[in-house]
């Protein structure tokens, strides 16, 4: 997000950083090649995401956080075993 050490964050800077760091907590809870995969498309997906948007374009950001959350939900159940980017989005994998 690019804040140094005297900049505060503001509010929405701090749901994406807690979003991601809820992505990387939760992958730690899958196996380790589920976590490495979980790990390399959240952090490909934020990059991604920080270049492309505007960071005035709040509504944009709100909705990557909204989806972001569900994902995340939906990741931290017991049957959800990896997560996959398609096209620049993610769609959970479920182990059926």
């Amino acid at each position: 997000m690019g804040a140094s050490r005297g900049q505060k964050l503001s509010g929405i800077q701090k749901q994406v950083l807690s979003l991601y760091r809820g992505f990387l907590r939760t992958a730690r809870c899958k196996s380790p090649e589920n976590r490495s995969h979980i790990e390399s498309i959240v952090s490909a997906e934020f990059r991604q995401n920080s270049k492309l948007i505007d960071r005035k374009n709040f509504l944009h950001i709100e909705y990557l956080l909204r989806r972001g959350k569900k994902q995340l939900d939906q990741l931290k159940t017991v049957d959800s075993v990896m997560l996959s980017s398609s096209n620049g989005k993610f769609s959970d994998t479920t182990k059926r």
